[in-house]
């Protein structure tokens, strides 16, 4: 008979304390053990006993399967697998050498699996682009999730009606707190270091949502609308990621993130009040965000989800830029063509709102095409760690015939629109000096002796 072999769980032990949020000296006593034991346990210098294996699995109501299965043989499976890349032909490196690293350093494995994972990508997207093809585009995770919700043009219209279900339950039982209680949860507001610096955490063991007490209320009503997203909403969610194949597990995850955002959001503002109220205050971010007690950013991006059949609003695209000008979320839902790359056009007030913070700055568009579009832009502030916030602008452009639908546009006719342009590579309006590159596909004129005011003079197209 075969003799069994010692089990060692490091690497997926000190994964499943971290994801808990929970330091060694808690994990410890919630296992009957000493810190110590628990550090030589995740160093994998001593095995997990089947004792062991139980305590966890009950403490924290984990599958034992999942627990048992072997972190060691997979990384040395993947790292031989790796190591087969004829970039590491010439180095001899035998199989228990591979092993040895799997087994007594899953970080290390980890990091080098990555970094592998991560080479391999770019090297597919420089083939692509030296191919002139655009399958690379295709392949960017991030894209992928903006294409998904794009397709459904940010509304997914069996999430909104359950979230309104929802919703409609959590106000009848008295509130989220109530109704977290009615399910066993107890809601708590804890310091974020308490939280191991964490906004939300969910303590599986003590059936507690743990959220950090310095977020506004506002953020407060959103991350436990999250936590409600997750677990009660969790096979609407599954079946709407099931009616698409994505390229990688990230696409997947980032689209999975994105509807619980979108279900929490519809929890915080179900749809037909929502509707009803925006229509009545002229799509006033402000004022609707004080009637749900949400912030200005969360009513900005629920706005842009109001597409359904029979009280559809007004279509929205949404733009959230840093300082910097990086974009950190996109949602095209008015056919507003703004560049994916090369940055935007400095004339939008978009890139001025920087310069009074929480002040609403709404503008007139024109393309170079002649298309029209009206822009609301607002800085907002998102906690971050310690006592910093991060400032960052958003936008909300709709296509100027639906302008009139606004509040924003009643107060005075409309002025002469700003000629603004997609991204200064693709913008030919020769007389912009706000320029910093020359457009694509124009020669630049050479003139020793006049210097106009614009960085560049172009020949004739």
């Amino acid at each position: 008979m075969a003799e069994a072999r010692p089990l060692y769980l490091g690497p997926r032990l000190r994964r499943l304390r971290r994801e808990l949020g929970l330091t060694q000296q808690v994990m410890a006593e919630d296992l009957g053990i000493s810190p110590s034991y628990i550090a030589l346990l995740e160093r994998n210098q001593r095995p997990v006993t089947a004792d062991m294996l139980l305590r966890l699995a009950r403490t924290y109501r984990l599958d034992v399967t999942d627990l048992a299965s072997e972190d060691g043989e997979s990384y040395a499976r993947r790292i031989a697998d790796v190591l087969r890349d004829p970039i590491f032909s010439d180095i001899d490196m035998p199989p228990l050498e591979v092993s040895d690293l799997a087994t007594s350093f899953p970080g290390i494995s980890e990091a080098l699996l990555r970094l592998h994972g991560a080479y391999l990508r770019e090297q597919q997207a420089l083939a692509q682009r030296r191919a002139g093809g655009n399958e690379g585009e295709a392949q960017d995770p991030v894209a992928e999730a903006q294409a998904f919700l794009a397709a459904r043009r940010n509304y997914i219209d069996s999430l909104d009606r359950r979230a309104e279900d929802l919703a409609a339950e959590i106000d009848k039982e008295g509130g989220a707190a109530k109704f977290l209680a009615k399910k066993g949860v107890r809601l708590r507001f804890l310091p974020p270091d308490v939280l191991v610096d964490a906004l939300r955490r969910f303590d599986r063991h003590n059936q507690q949502l743990l959220i950090a007490d310095t977020l506004d209320p506002s953020a407060r009503a959103f991350q436990i609308a999250l936590h409600v997203a997750y677990t009660a909403l969790r096979s609407e969610i599954s079946q709407v990621l099931r009616e698409d194949a994505f390229s990688s597990k990230t696409a997947e995850t980032l689209v999975r993130r994105g509807l619980a955002a979108y279900a929490a959001g519809a929890l915080v503002m179900p749809y037909d009040r929502f509707f009803r109220t925006v229509e009545a205050r002229g799509y006033d971010i402000e004022a609707v965000a004080g009637v749900f007690g949400a912030s200005y950013e969360q009513v900005a991006h629920r706005l842009t989800t109001l597409q359904r059949t029979g009280q559809e609003g007004v279509p929205f695209f949404f733009l959230r830029v840093d300082e910097a000008g990086n974009v950190s979320k996109r949602l095209d839902g008015a056919g507003f063509p703004f560049a994916s790359h090369g940055g935007g056009c400095p004339l939008w007030s978009l890139h001025k709102s920087f310069r009074s913070p929480g002040e609403v700055l709404t503008q007139w568009l024109e393309l170079p095409d002649g298309q029209r579009f009206f822009s609301i832009a607002r800085t907002v502030g998102a906690a971050g760690r310690g006592q910093g916030r991060t400032l960052r602008a958003i936008a909300l452009a709709c296509a100027a015939p639906e302008a009139a639908r606004l509040g924003y546009t009643r107060e005075e006719p409309q002025p002469v629109p700003t000629p603004i342009g997609v991204t200064c590579r693709l913008c030919h309006r020769a007389e912009c000096e706000a320029r910093s590159a020359p457009p694509i596909g124009r020669e630049i004129l050479t003139d020793e002796y006049r210097r106009p005011p614009q960085p560049f003079a172009f020949a004739e197209s």
